[in-house]
């Protein structure tokens, strides 16, 4: 693992350019901005880097500035469930900051990343000056338990074909091309299917002649209504 140290003192890739592009300081003003950088330090990792590990110890708020991490479980049999993948702009590690438990979860750098890394007794000392922060904190962590409802609700009231049809649709946003921000194996995990449920799936939707595979990671929909009868059918 690649972790060296950024300047963070409001310069460059650092601490205030990193949380400038974060929807949780948006409304602070600059001189507030500096402060919530003076808490902060920035760390890359390589591809393939873990930034960090279910049982390692909390109590730190982890801000993508640039690359993708992956959220994941692993379960007691070995199983892998991706949670969810973040981009530039997210935070991660936000459960651990507000208890003595350590992380429940594993992040993992799917490309070269530069992280912000802000001390978490700190950063709750000024979300008691700035209220603000916590309550956008708190929207997020709502938004979040949410699409995990909606995931497990899916999981346990749809066929695997509504399943991948609302994931479509979902990551598509109206447009033609699907390109997955993940691998396939990823893809299927999130979905709660296993990768060759989720290869044959694909494959019988290219039959149909609701979709075209090209390459790895790219969905053209060829039939998007077809897709939504799919997700809205009766299980």
């Amino acid at each position: 693992m690649k972790c060296g140290h950024v300047n963070c003192n409001g310069h460059g890739v650092g601490g205030f350019n990193c949380i400038e592009m974060v929807p949780i300081f948006s409304s602070l003003n600059g001189e507030e901005m500096l402060e919530v950088a003076s808490i902060t330090t920035s760390k890359t990792f390589d591809k393939g880097s873990m930034i960090y590990r279910e049982g390692d110890k909390g109590g730190k708020l982890y801000i993508l500035h640039a690359g993708r991490v992956k959220i994941s479980r692993v379960s007691a049999n070995g199983k892998e469930q991706v949670i969810r993948v973040i981009g530039p702009g997210e935070f991660m590690g936000e459960l651990a900051l507000f208890s003595s438990l350590p992380m429940k979860d594993n992040a993992e750098a799917l490309e070269p990343c530069t992280m912000c890394v802000m001390d978490g007794v700190k950063l709750k000392e000024l979300m008691k000056k700035y209220p603000s922060i916590a309550f956008k904190i708190m929207d997020e962590l709502s938004r979040r338990l949410e699409k995990a409802e909606n995931l497990i609700e899916s999981i346990s009231l749809n066929t695997v074909e509504q399943r991948l049809a609302r994931a479509l649709l979902d990551i598509s946003s109206g447009k033609e091309e699907v390109v997955l921000s993940m691998t396939k194996g990823d893809f299927a995990s999130q979905l709660g299917m296993s990768q060759e449920t989720l290869s044959r799936k694909l494959s019988a939707f290219q039959e149909q002649g609701i979709i075209r595979l090209k390459g790895n990671r790219k969905i053209i929909i060829l039939d998007r209504k077809r897709l939504v009868d799919i997700r809205d059918s009766l299980s």
